[in-house]
């Protein structure tokens, strides 16, 4: 791999997701090197929106694409925000009234 080549994650690993990059998302390496096995990577959106991260990813965790897609990263991280809502949603009730 080298700079400026299409990637896609194929791991998921809480260290990538407390970034807010999951399995699937695509990005473009941003570094002309590989340092310590782990590729500097960043993670589009698309049009004017914020990048979701730009964060060292191991090598083994990478495949490399012929083209990137930015809205497969929307798609995604949709899921994950909305998975998100619902599991503090979940945790926000109130169970004062269960007998435990």
């Amino acid at each position: 791999m080298r700079m400026m080549d299409c990637v896609e994650l194929i791991a998921e690993k809480p260290k990538y997701a407390k970034e807010g990059v999951h399995k699937g998302m695509q990005g473009v390496i941003w570094e002309e090197e590989c340092k310590d096995g782990c590729w500097l990577v960043l993670f589009p959106q698309y049009g004017e929106k914020e990048d979701i991260a730009d964060i060292c990813i191991q090598e083994e965790d990478l495949i490399q694409i012929p083209i990137m897609d930015a809205k497969v990263n929307e798609k995604i991280k949709e899921q994950f925000d909305g998975l998100n809502q619902k599991t503090a949603a979940i945790s926000d009730e109130d169970h004062s009234c269960y007998l435990l």
